[in-house]
């Protein structure tokens, strides 16, 4: 769902949309009001009911759907209306009516189905967006907690949610998480129920995509969703670093095919906490057979539990009797309190920028969190330093305007605009913002280095990404190395890298 961008007449409104929608529209007694986003399915206004109380209405429009997408539409706004009325849980959002626009005056609108739902403060995906590698998001145990007890009730209840991601799970103003869009949820039939080929290639399992459609679409079940809690857990507690690591979505979903092959090993981030490590790793099993067995609300119980026995004990012994007390916990086994999840520091990351480089202070997080978000070992925070110092010597206001290049990655807007997408947070991006610019390098590298091995090559990778990056992966292969109109800026970022401590890996 793309976000409302403020300061234009509609903020965030797509240009493509078919109707435009008063203030105070009146739907099912609500009225609507500012427009809160947009997705590929239809847009979200807020809403206030007859008392005042908010609300938000959902529209899914259809004037602009094929036949077959129109379908689709209907088949998603029954499921959600279904299930919706029977939804009654504390962590999921309800549904308070659902109807179908009748205005023959505005032809866009008219048809489109009309949802009305609990209205919340933001999303996960909203949180993520601030989030610092490597680091817990605030309250990611509260949050957890509460997902997994949406997601078993509705389980229990015989549904599955088949859509479980970041932006349809919704926090509320005081912080309860409440899991919503309920498009793709299905009801069971004995082990599995069919829902439309949806679902966001992030968060599915493996297995989905060898899924055959069928009329009554795809089979899904329970451990789809329950796949989908593991890379939301880990994106959570690792500050949105996805446990398939990779450039772009669907590097990350290869990754993870990968891995249910059996030809990668399950590799969790250093900073996802030791207690919830066996919750991560239980949820996202090779198979769904495992994931089938998966107890997730004893898991996560048993991740957030507090030890009162070890409590009890040390208020009985005293200070003068502590010593004694820690030594008895020791023999009884008594497990290490929980403790906060949100002010971990990240562990160091190989290739860490050395303290007294020139590399700006100001820009040595936005350096390292990018590298961060790559899996391949020669994207380190001194190769993208020592390429951004290449590339602009750290001036966030650099400009070639013969070439069409800007800022301090010095990228051209349309190729920027291309990966910024997959960059970290929502929201408008610009290629002259260090921030922006820095994170989508980041994936841009990340993808070039996947390229490069892809293609066969081993050996000298920062130099020939730092030639790709100024040219392209395949001029690097047409050229079988480093093409030559570019050595000079090569041999600029490997002196660079060397500066840092870094290592080119090229053949002496």
């Amino acid at each position: 769902m793309r976000p409302a961008r403020p300061g234009d007449p509609h903020p965030g409104l797509p240009d493509d949309l078919p109707f435009d929608l008063p203030d105070g529209y009146p739907i099912a007694g609500y009225r609507t009001g500012a427009f809160l986003g947009a997705g590929a399915w239809g847009r979200v206004h807020a809403a206030e009911g007859p008392d005042g109380a908010p609300a938000a209405v959902k529209f899914l429009g259809s004037a602009r759907f094929s036949p077959g997408q129109r379908r689709t539409v209907a088949r998603m706004a029954r499921s959600e209306e279904r299930f919706g009325r029977r939804a009654d849980h504390p962590h999921l959002i309800r549904t308070l009516a659902v109807v179908t626009v009748d205005d023959p005056d505005r032809p866009g609108l008219d048809g489109a189905v009309a949802l009305v739902m609990e209205r919340a403060a933001r999303s996960l995906q909203d949180v993520l967006a601030d989030a610092r590698p490597g680091t817990a998001v605030p309250d990611a145990e509260r949050i957890l907690t509460g997902v997994c007890a949406g997601l078993t009730h509705m389980h229990r209840a015989g549904w599955v949610h088949g859509d479980l991601k970041p932006a349809n799970v919704l926090l509320t103003a005081d912080g309860t998480a409440k899991i919503a869009d309920f498009g793709l949820t299905a009801e069971l039939e004995g082990t599995h129920a069919y829902a439309p080929p949806l679902g966001s290639p992030d968060h599915v399992p493996p297995e989905w995509w060898s899924q055959r459609t069928g009329p009554r679409g795809i089979a899904v079940r329970p451990s789809a969703d329950v796949w989908a809690f593991g890379v939301i857990a880990h994106q959570l507690l690792t500050g949105g670093l996805h446990p398939f690591l990779g450039a772009t979505a669907r590097a990350r979903s290869l990754a993870a095919q990968a891995y249910a092959r059996g030809a990668a090993p399950l590799r969790l981030d250093e900073a996802l906490p030791a207690r919830w490590r066996p919750v991560v790793t239980a949820s996202l099993a090779r198979g769904r057979e495992e994931r089938d067995r998966v107890d997730l609300a004893a898991l996560v119980a048993r991740a957030t539990a507090r030890p009162a026995r070890r409590r009890r004990a040390a208020v009985r012994a005293g200070a003068g009797l502590l010593a004694g007390a820690l030594a008895v916990l020791a023999l009884t086994g008594a497990p290490e309190p929980a403790g906060p999840t949100t002010h971990r520091a990240p562990p160091p990351l190989p290739g860490a920028i050395p303290a007294g480089a020139d590399v700006p202070v100001a820009y040595r997080g936005m350096i390292e969190d990018a590298a961060r978000r790559c899996p391949e070992p020669e994207v380190t925070p001194v190769l993208l330093a020592a390429m951004l110092k290449a590339e602009s010597g750290f001036d966030p206001d650099a400009a070639s305007p013969e070439t069409g290049e800007y800022g301090i990655a010095m990228w051209t807007p349309a190729v920027f605009e291309a990966w910024a997408k997959a960059a970290h947070h929502a929201g408008p991006k610009s290629y002259l913002d260090p921030g922006d610019a820095i994170a989508a390098m980041g994936n841009y590298v990340c993808w070039l280095d996947q390229q490069l091995k892809h293609a066969g090559y081993t050996r000298g990778l920062p130099a020939l990404v730092a030639a790709a990056y100024r040219t392209s992966d395949k001029t690097v292969e047409a050229a079988g190395g480093v093409p030559e109109r570019v050595r000079p800026h090569v041999d600029k970022v490997i002196r660079y890298l060397s500066d840092y401590g870094g290592k080119s890996d090229e053949p002496g």
